[in-house]
């Protein structure tokens, strides 16, 4: 079993590459993590099919938000980028 550490916040970005919405949401998580100062992980699920099943992706794009290896939330699907902010701001 694979295994993410994680240390702070972390947004966990499970794609691939036939995905077009998971394609179009890549720069808006890439954005956020900058603006946030926190790290992304992007695991594209047909070379990690394992870490997919391991955190229940069933579809996608999906994208987890961690604090210190604990899930707070999962986002299923492409959404706005107000999201995914209101998402991580509500993690103190």
């Amino acid at each position: 079993m694979t295994v993410i550490p994680t240390i702070g916040t972390v947004m966990v970005d499970f794609w691939a590459k036939w995905c077009g919405p998971c394609l179009m949401l890549s720069p808006i998580l890439e954005e956020i993590a900058v603006e946030k100062k926190i790290n992304l992980i992007k695991i594209d699920v047909e070379v990690e099919p394992e870490l997919a099943q391991q955190f229940n992706v069933t579809s996608l794009p999906t994208v987890i938000i961690l604090k210190d290896n604990k899930i707070i939330t999962s986002l299923t699907g492409s959404r706005p980028k107000s999201e995914y902010l209101k998402a991580i701001s509500s993690i103190s």
